[in-house]
């Protein structure tokens, strides 16, 4: 089911990332959730998979905390 608030996430969720990354996982997961729910491509894990991939395309893990990443845009 698609996540209206951060609140709403998974606690391993909330507690992990800053809130930023939460607004990114739930964008994801969220638009990942409505492309596929009704086809045989639903899988709720595979949703949780691509809506952690969009963090680490922002964000990295170090030290046990996720840090954005530097833009390497000009």
């Amino acid at each position: 089911m698609p996540y209206d608030r951060n609140e709403d996430l998974p606690l391993p969720v909330q507690h992990a990332l800053p809130m930023h990354a939460q607004d990114i996982y739930r964008a994801a997961f969220n638009n990942a959730w409505h492309q596929r729910v009704g086809t045989a491509a639903f899988d709720e894990a595979v949703l949780h998979r691509i809506a952690w991939a969009a963090v680490k395309r922002q964000y990295r893990k170090m030290g046990g905390i996720w840090i954005r990443r530097e833009s390497t845009a000009a």
